[in-house]
């Protein structure tokens, strides 16, 4: 028993021994925080660029009389589709009717002078050869007769204008579009002519019908550049595709093209202004309404990343990239629009970059990561979505 209790005692010195002499072990640096990566997604992409504006009408008349008297009767509802031709108001066409007979009275009369004075010439015709008439009354003869053919010239000019002023006592729709209210009622003198007369109603065209909208002037000179290298055609130069959805609306469904693009840019405002057409057989699109409305921006390789990913440093937009030995830094890149539920990046990106696509948090710029592999894909929905707008670009 003394040698085990001596035995035990030498041993546990013996630890002591050891746990004086042995040194703390320094703790271990933490490992880079991992961060999920990927290439950008490169593919073609079909461009489209938003602009908001409303529809207004191809043609906006004003119904005016172009003789004065007391309205007779209206003959249209108010709020109708008109055709153009269609009677809108008659003016009372009695005093009218007057006019246009005392001019066929004067005619006639004047005729009655003219038969007159060239039988009045044929006569004096012979008396000239047989010296019994002078020249000189030959001569006053012979411009009695001039005399009454003008007369007669200008009653038949008298007349066709009182003939026409009967015309005009029926008030016809100048255009096809929807009409207005009645500005007049039926009793009512006014007054016609080409000052000063009334306004009846007005028209307005609704098929086709005209989009306009405000664009930038950054926009306008990216377009310019984009004709020049053959890219893409101008607006000017062609009916490029646009689209138009409702304020009521989540999809563009209204599919027209470009028409007008204006040939100065607004120096206050820094835009210039354009113009799109639309069928609108169903009179649905009203001027007046507004709109957002998508243009063709042209068809180019581009590179895709999700919209998370971007980082904003007050007017920059920064995206985090991994180098090969981990580091991360951050590139400054100019964007473009959403196209499949993915932003394009028009520049500031290379397709051999390692963009930071997830863990954006534990990413700081100059520190080092552990790069994990991930993927940039589309989603189903905006692929069905982005094909619908693909097809609208090729019509």
């Amino acid at each position: 028993m003394k040698k085990a209790a001596l035995l035990g005692a030498l041993l546990f010195g013996a630890q002591g021994l050891v746990g004086c002499d042995s040194k703390p072990v320094a703790g271990a640096a933490p490992p880079p925080p991992p961060v999920t990566v990927s290439r950008p997604l490169q593919k073609k992409v079909t461009e489209w660029d938003e602009y908001t504006g409303r529809f207004t009408a191809v043609s906006t008349v004003e119904v005016r009389a172009r003789v004065s008297g007391f309205i007779d009767s209206i003959h249209f509802k108010d709020g109708q589709i008109v055709n153009q031709g269609d009677l809108l108001f008659i003016i009372d066409p009695r005093p009218y009717r007057l006019t246009v007979d005392q001019a066929k009275a004067d005619l006639e009369r004047a005729r009655a002078k003219a038969e007159a004075a060239v039988a009045d010439i044929d006569r004096a015709t012979q008396l000239v050869r047989n010296q019994t008439l002078t020249e000189r009354e030959f001569d006053v003869r012979r411009s009695t007769q001039r005399d009454a053919t003008a007369a007669v010239a200008a009653s038949e000019a008298v007349l066709k204008q009182s003939e026409l002023n009967l015309e005009w006592t029926e008030v016809r729709a100048p255009t096809r579009g929807r009409i207005s209210d009645r500005r007049v009622d039926a009793g009512n003198l006014i007054t016609g002519g080409q000052t000063g007369s009334t306004l009846l109603t007005t028209i307005v065209a609704i098929d086709p019908i005209y989009f306009i909208f405000d664009g930038s002037e950054a926009d306008f000179l990216r377009y310019s550049r984009l004709a020049a290298l053959g890219v893409r055609p101008s607006s000017r130069d062609a009916g490029n595709p646009v689209s138009v959805r409702l304020a009521d609306e989540a999809d563009f469904n209204h599919p027209g093209r470009m028409d007008f693009v204006d040939n100065v840019v607004n120096p206050k405002t820094g835009t210039i202004r354009g113009r799109a057409i639309f069928d609108n057989k169903d009179g649905l699109l009203t001027p007046g309404f507004f709109g957002r409305l998508r243009l063709f921006g042209g068809e180019h390789d581009g590179l895709l990343v999700p919209d998370s990913v971007i980082v904003s440093d007050q007017s920059n937009k920064i995206v985090f990239v991994v180098a090969e030995d981990g580091t991360v830094s951050g590139k400054r890149v100019e964007l473009g629009p959403m196209i499949e539920g993915l932003r394009l990046v028009r520049s500031g990106l290379a397709p051999t970059d390692t963009v930071v696509i997830d863990g954006l948090p534990r990413a700081r710029p100059g520190q080092k990561v552990t790069p994990e592999s991930g993927k940039i894909e589309i989603k189903t929905e905006a692929r069905a979505q982005y094909a619908d707008s693909d097809e609208v670009a090729r019509v």
